[in-house]
């Protein structure tokens, strides 16, 4: 009896606690479910386990970045100095939740194909590193808030589960624009700023022409690459700190801004400013490790989730990242870059109801929601709240910060309040469903009526019935690298 006690509390303590182990654990278990051979078995589940070590050595490099510039902009402005980074804050989080994040992307999973299943929301959620910062984020709130480990991973598991079928449908109607089809729909956790985006060019650009029509610099390319855009804003944000500490705060203490945590201080004006650049191409780096665990991790996890859903779920729609509709209209995303640092996808859909002028307004506007909602969020985060980062998308801003505050509200009470919440927002999603979607609305009808002919490339819509809804094809390029494949458009008849 004492060695199958002490079995168990091994088993407990050193493995199933420890979350790169449990990573490993159920990625060779979904593997199994799919019938892979031992070696992949085996080796899914090392990948996938090294990936998350991969992600905690990369959180270490994003706190060592970012530390000399949270210094530079309390002593500049006055206020705490935050970057909204997924993954930074994620992979600092990981190291105190890192299991129950893993239990309870799990469950959410499951509750999602099971309401996928018996609900007219039909989408299958298939960014997985969206599904791992949203677990984190619930994870990071509910447990802040002092819940037990149970509670965390039940109600997170809900709460997620209903994120993931509902937010794909509330932005269906802008993606069919977009894509001419009902194909695929958008799996990322930036929604609210890609619905507001195609709200804001129904609005703004009736008459304006398409992005696509435009011919931009092939030089500005580059920045369709997240790691290149993300490390170049942070080097930018880096210099003007900088410059601005050293304007308000002399040459002897904005030299030694750079010496906290065992650097060296800085020699000269000249060593200053590259001082400065350095710290944000390492942030770059950092993020480009934490990105790579992720994607390790995933290229494992995710075709036994797809593969698993497949035989659940048929039929159902896959929601996908982001850069899917990058190929649908490769100016908007550069315009939208340019708008909004992480606005790319959210100039497609501004562009997609508001030609040019929707892309600029689209992408902009995504770009404050992201501004002031991690403001928001920041005050639900507990003790991770005082980190130099958090969670940037609009959505883990608005939904964060509503879960936060129920959970605040008491034991009971705000177990029941965020349940609440849940439902509301799986009902507004499935009557948004019935009502909007499966209607055929097209957001950009109008505006096709208003250009009528005088649109090159128009074709009708998917479904239309009269000289409606219109969406415009144009030569495609290939997606970025890491974008995942657009499936095959349904066949027709």
């Amino acid at each position: 009896m004492h060695r199958l006690i002490s079995l168990a509390t091994f088993l407990v303590n050193e493995i199933l606690s420890q979350p790169a182990y449990l990573i490993g654990l159920i990625t060779a278990a979904g593997l199994i479910a799919l019938r892979k051979t031992a070696g992949q078995i085996a080796g899914g589940a090392l990948k996938a386990t090294l990936g998350f070590l991969l992600i905690g050595a990369g959180a270490g490099l994003v706190v060592g970045a970012l530390g000399p510039l949270g210094g530079m902009i309390q002593g500049t402005t006055g206020a705490h100095g935050v970057i909204p980074t997924n993954e930074a804050i994620v992979g600092i989080a990981q190291e105190q939740f890192g299991a129950r994040v893993a239990w309870l992307m799990i469950l959410g999973f499951a509750v999602a194909l099971v309401l996928a299943r018996v609900t007219p929301l039909r989408y299958v959620f298939l960014t997985g590193h969206h599904m791992l910062f949203m677990a984190t984020l619930l994870t990071m709130v509910l447990a802040t808030s002092g819940r037990s480990s149970v509670v965390v991973v039940a109600v997170g598991g809900l709460l997620l589960g209903i994120l993931l079928v509902a937010m794909p449908a509330f932005a269906h109607p802008w993606t069919k624009r977009i894509t001419g089809n009902n194909s695929i729909a958008i799996g990322h956790f930036g929604t609210a700023g890609y619905v507001v985006a195609g709200a804001a060019g129904q609005l703004v650009g009736r008459r304006s022409r398409s992005t696509e029509d435009m011919k931009l610099p092939e030089g500005l390319r580059f920045l369709r690459d997240s790691m290149v855009a993300t490390a170049l804003s942070m080097v930018l944000i880096y210099v003007v700190m900088s410059l601005a500490y050293l304007a308000r705060a002399g040459r002897t203490a904005a030299f030694k801004a750079f010496a906290a945590d065992g650097g060296s201080a800085a020699t000269g004006l000249g060593n200053y400013v590259m001082k400065s650049v350095m710290q944000g191409l390492q942030f770059g780096i950092a993020v480009a490790v934490i990105l790579f665990g992720v994607r390790t991790i995933l290229g494992e996890l995710v075709p036994a989730f797809q593969g698993i859903a497949g035989k659940l779920v048929p039929g159902a729609v896959p929601s996908l990242d982001a850069p899917i509709v990058f190929p649908y209209a490769q100016n908007a995303v550069l315009i939208g870059f340019l708008a909004s640092f992480t606005g790319g996808a959210a100039g497609v859909y501004g562009n997609a109801t508001g030609g040019r002028r929707g892309a600029v307004v689209g992408a902009f506007l995504n770009g404050v929601l992201i501004t002031f909602l991690p403001a928001l969020l920041l005050k639900v985060l507990g003790a991770f709240g005082k980190e130099n980062t958090t969670f940037g998308d609009a959505d883990f801003g608005w939904f964060g910060t509503l879960i936060g505050n129920a959970a605040k509200t008491g034991s009971t009470a705000g177990v029941v309040l965020m349940l609440l919440l849940g439902a509301l927002l799986l009902g507004g999603a499935i009557l948004f469903q019935k009502r909007v979607v499966d209607t055929g609305w097209d957001p950009g009808a109008r505006r096709d009526a208003l250009l009528g002919d005088d649109v090159p490339g128009a074709r009708p819509a998917a479904g239309a019935t009269t000289a409606t809804a219109t969406v415009r094809t144009y030569a495609k390029i290939a997606p970025p690298p890491g974008a995942p494949t657009p499936p095959p458009p349904p066949e027709e008849g």
